[in-house]
């Protein structure tokens, strides 16, 4: 039994892993995900691509850091998507930096915008992706590995045990 085969990303394994995001330039970890995520390997992707193709052939337990530029994920910045308006005309629980709004265009699109800027009576929304135009480190944990079953191959990943329960509420 080669134990190599078993716990190498390939398609078809499940996989399952966590993963930081750092500025590559400050080492400030910009985002964090520490619950697992979970995803057969060629079926579904959680990840960019570019992330997903580099975890082929990683091993299980394995860190995986990769230089990313964001700019080729989400696209260059798009200086349009940056909005300017009086804080009189914002509702009051939306006049906080770090507060995620949904707006609709005038074709009934939704976009999220972040409020990053209040100054004097301005506030500024940016409907571009946060780490837009930067490099980042993806440090990525592969914590499991192994034959996804026929299931989670259909389904893409975990299959939850009881799916006719639904939540309450």
């Amino acid at each position: 039994m080669t134990e190599n085969n078993t716990n190498t990303i390939t398609d078809g394994k499940y996989v399952e892993l966590t993963y930081l995001v750092r500025d590559s330039t400050t080492g400030d970890v910009l985002t964090e995900v520490s619950r697992p995520l979970n995803y057969v390997h060629g079926v579904n992707e959680i990840m960019a691509p570019t992330i997903t193709r580099e975890l082929a052939g990683k091993t299980q337990g394995q860190r995986v850091d990769l230089l990313v530029d964001c700019t080729e994920l989400y696209g260059p910045r798009d200086e349009s998507l940056v909005v300017t308006e009086k804080v009189a005309l914002v509702p009051r629980e939306y006049r906080q930096v770090g507060t995620r709004i949904l707006m609709e265009n005038n074709l009934g699109e939704m976009k999220s915008f972040l409020v990053t800027k209040i100054e004097g009576d301005k506030i500024t929304f940016d409907g571009n992706n946060p780490l837009c135009g930067r490099e980042v480190i993806y440090q990525v944990k592969v914590l499991l590995v192994r034959d996804a079953t026929a299931d989670e191959k259909e389904y893409g990943g975990r299959v939850e045990t009881d799916p006719a329960t639904s939540p309450s509420g």
